[in-house]
């Protein structure tokens, strides 16, 4: 394999591992006082700062006028729309809904690369995306008692929304991405989604009552900004630069894997032969995705079988 794609593997696999650890941390903050939206905000404006520090430790780019106006669309559909309608999503149904919902991300990133990149539908990355959400979801379903509970249209609309917004960003601005570090990126981005996000957080910023909260819960806090985003956020782009968007999402069913295993780790569940086959079907799932051909495949193909037509409708000329 190549080193580039093993690094873009590989860095996928730590920010769905970081993703799937921020939920149940996330969470327990979120169970001491702070409410999502003001979660969703401290890890925009923590993103934002920690971003902007790493870049002056980065080789410096210059970002067209043009650029910067993509970045912003950009940042409402990769960070503002995606984390804020899940936050709201998530307060209106229940958390197994939630993480249901998520599983639809590979499909709909599917369909928008082939809308968008022309990417094809192939066999193998339609059996590779049923494998990984059919594991993604016995996984999930696994971990609760009765799926339905708490459960809400609205609240699953606004979720799916989020997987939407999301899997549009990584195959509309594809390219964009490719033209500039990942510093230059995401400090541009985490500072729009700031700003943005800031009309809908600031009444809980004000009616917030900061002292009150245990050196544990910002510990809570800092993980999610340190690491489930700003950390996430750079293996993320980095795994973008390389692989195809449809790739990228199918990292999306490692996060329940993740969590599993936390919970098996603290003794909140146990490890059964249900688990082991789930996290086998959504890792095969992923493999088998990678393994499906992409669209610089399927061109360089079809122009060496006209070349071998070429060939015999010459031969026989001759």
């Amino acid at each position: 394999m190549d080193i580039r794609i093993a690094k873009g593997h590989l860095s996928l696999l730590a920010a769905a591992s970081m993703w799937g650890l921020m939920s149940p941390i996330g969470k327990a903050a979120m169970d001491a006082g702070i409410t999502g939206l003001l979660l969703a905000n401290m890890r925009m404006i923590g993103g934002a700062v920690c971003f902007w520090v790493a870049s002056m430790f980065a080789p410096k780019e210059k970002v067209s006028s043009r650029d910067l106006q993509l970045l912003f669309f950009a940042s409402l559909l990769g960070i503002v729309c995606n984390q804020g309608c899940f936050t709201f999503g998530l307060s209106l149904t229940s958390p197994v809904d939630a993480s249901i919902m998520t599983t639809t991300m590979p499909i709909i990133t599917m369909v928008l690369a082939a809308l968008f990149l022309k990417e094809p539908v192939t066999s193998m990355k339609v059996i590779g995306i049923f494998l990984g959400s059919i594991g993604a979801l016995v996984l999930i379903v696994s971990n609760v008692g009765n799926v339905q509970e708490g459960g809400s249209i609205g609240g699953d609309v606004l979720c799916v929304a989020a997987q939407l917004s999301f899997a549009c960003y990584l195959t509309i601005f594809k390219k964009l991405i490719a033209r500039y570090n990942v510093f230059t990126l995401m400090k541009w981005m985490f500072t729009y989604a700031a700003i943005c996000f800031i009309p809908f957080s600031y009444r809980d910023f004000t009616s917030t009552d900061f002292s009150m909260f245990t050196s544990t819960v910002w510990l809570e806090v800092g993980f999610v900004v340190f690491f489930g985003t700003f950390v996430a956020y750079l293996m993320m782009v980095v795994g973008q630069k390389t692989l195809r968007p449809t790739v990228v999402s199918m990292y999306n069913y490692v996060q329940p894997v993740v969590g599993s295993s936390v919970a098996v780790f603290m003794g909140l569940a146990t490890f059964g032969w249900v688990k082991a086959l789930a996290a086998i079907m959504i890792f095969v799932g992923v493999y088998v995705v990678t393994q499906s051909k992409s669209r610089a495949q399927v061109l360089a193909e079809r122009k060496q079988q006209e070349g071998l037509s070429n060939c015999g409708t010459d031969d026989e000329g001759k």
